[in-house]
């Protein structure tokens, strides 16, 4: 292995370890982070195969940060990069929950404890709603009129309908095959 190769995979590890050691709140939180260290910082990859990947760790099954640390992990470095990305993202919170679950009953009934968690969620919530809106906008920037209206309509169905993501998901995905098998026989006609 090259000298140029070991140097991506750790970088990799001590990237995917250092988000995933101070990502809290859920593997939504992870993408905007992972947007900002491979995309921006890096620039390995661009915003576009990031939101590619995102959506292939989204429809996966298993936690997002995991399985986004799988695919970007894959994308830069093959095998290698996956075991390397998925070490990294997984061995924070294992070793964190850990410890927690050692003194669980005496940490939740800290009162300090569950106002920190108080306000960690409220600082969640908005790296969520910048990582919706970084990935909206990204579709929106395309002028993809059928694109937007699928987002549209998927925003719709899960917010208002209340509709299972799973469901939504796999009609989105129905719809990209059905547009790229068209797409191509339009190709073909021509």
């Amino acid at each position: 292995m090259g000298q140029a190769k070991r140097n991506v995979l750790l970088r990799l590890f001590a990237s995917t370890l250092y988000l995933s050691t101070f990502t809290f709140g859920g593997g939504y939180v992870i993408v905007s982070l992972l947007k900002n260290k491979f995309v921006d910082q890096y620039h390995w990859i661009d915003e576009e195969e990031m939101l590619d990947l995102v959506a292939i760790a989204q429809s996966s099954p298993g936690a997002i940060a995991v399985n986004g640390a799988i695919v970007v992990g894959f994308k830069l470095a093959g095998l290698p990069g996956v075991l390397v990305s998925v070490l990294g993202a997984v061995l924070p919170p294992m070793v964190i929950l850990s410890l927690i679950s050692l003194c669980y009953s005496s940490f939740s009934a800290n009162p300090y404890a569950a106002a920190m968690l108080g306000g960690m969620k409220a600082g969640v919530g908005a790296v969520i709603v910048s990582v919706v809106y970084d990935m909206g906008k990204t579709v929106a920037d395309t002028g993809d009129r059928i694109n937007i209206l699928i987002m549209a309509a998927a925003f719709c169905a899960a917010y208002f309908l209340h509709v299972n993501v799973i469901w939504i998901i796999l009609v989105t995905a129905a719809f990209g095959a059905i547009r790229a098998v068209l797409s191509v026989r339009k190709g073909e006609d021509a």
